[in-house]
């Protein structure tokens, strides 16, 4: 593919660029003018943008805090203020993933195993594939897709043992629609597990006034409480303080509804049978220092995931799973979700 744009038809282009640190991003275009931007530092999507050019993935300020800081980096030494420069030397100096868009979690979620938190796949940066196996047909209705490649380095077999090919295919749909699909091959002599997310950091005008459906009446994990179990009481799942959860054995379709902008995020999956939901609300919001303290009321992160029961791949085999996002008005409710449906 190289650095110059690609076209793969008539008015759906490919374009790759580089950041401010010199990683490649692909930038996507759909033919009604959505587009969707892909960072090679962690295969993570760090926008997506409707027809209307409106923003639909949260980012913090922060992150552009530190653009700023690194467009005009001797301005950082002009300030003669160490607590900046550490400050924004801290937030952006690779690898660490940014605050916002859809992280790739694994082998790992969380901090529930070995590694660090939420494993290493986001903070490494990924290959474009140019040579990809074959998708099944359905899966390949993308007008605008880039295909990336991570294999692990030496130093992530220290700490990870294990020998594998992810492969993630980033596109959007004529309509707009953003579609991750990941597939993660064991090439290794022996079997190994994993947990796995689509870390979605969903953009929202006010978390006070948006409801999760679908997830009612399942049981889910308190990571408040120490992981114990609960089952939902409530009709929808609303927001009045901090929530960090996953839910199990979800339906193949999730609602979050903004009432706010009149609009809802349609959430189909499949190979994921977890959603996460997770806002830090006030308190976490201050004491993270790449978040803004009153961030929460603009995020809200719904991951489809696979968490309780790991993945576990024989040598040779493959898994694959698949997250599809949707904006429609929101008129859209729960009523309109058949967790018999596939994605």
């Amino acid at each position: 593919m190289g650095h110059s744009a690609a076209v793969w038809d008539y008015k759906a282009a490919v374009e790759v660029t580089k950041d401010w640190n010199g990683i490649d991003q692909v930038m996507l275009r759909s033919p009604r003018g959505s587009s969707a931007r892909v960072s090679l530092h962690g295969g993570q999507v760090i926008s997506w943008r409707n027809n209307q050019g409106e923003e639909l993935l949260f980012t913090s300020n922060k992150v552009s805090f530190s653009f700023s800081f690194h467009f005009n980096y001797e301005a950082i030494f002009l300030l003669d203020d160490p607590d900046v420069l550490s400050y924004a030397v801290a937030i952006f100096k690779p690898p660490k993933a940014m605050r916002g868009g859809i992280p790739i979690c694994f082998p790992q979620f969380g901090n529930c195993g070995s590694l660090e938190q939420h494993g290493f796949a986001r903070n490494r940066v990924w290959t474009i594939d140019e040579n990809p196996p074959p998708l099944h047909p359905n899966d390949s209705k993308g007008k605008s897709f880039v295909d990336l490649l991570l294999k692990p380095s030496e130093e992530d077999l220290k700490c990870w043992p294990h020998s594998f090919e992810f492969r993630l295919r980033v596109s959007l749909t004529s309509d707009g629609d953003l579609v991750l699909i990941s597939r993660i091959r064991n090439i290794n002599g022996k079997p190994f597990s994993f947990s796995f997310a689509y870390h979605s950091y969903l953009l929202v005008s006010d978390i006070s006034e948006v409801r999760i459906e679908g997830l009612e009446t399942l049981d889910y994990l308190d990571n408040l409480g120490q992981r114990e179990r609960f089952t939902e009481q409530g009709d929808a799942i609303t927001f009045e303080s901090e929530i960090d959860r996953v839910y199990l054995s979800t339906p193949n379709v999730i609602a979050v509804l903004d009432h706010e902008r009149k609009r809802t995020f349609v959430i189909r999956k499949e190979g994921l049978p977890d959603v996460v939901v997770w806002n830090p609300w006030e308190k976490k919001s201050k004491a993270m220092m790449d978040f803004g303290d009153e961030e929460y009321k603009q995020m809200v992160c719904v991951d489809g995931a696979a968490i309780e029961k790991p993945i576990t791949l024989k040598p040779g085999e493959e898994w694959t799973g698949r997250l599809e996002i949707s904006v429609v008005p929101s008129s859209f409710c729960s009523e309109n979700l058949d967790p018999s449906l596939g994605p």
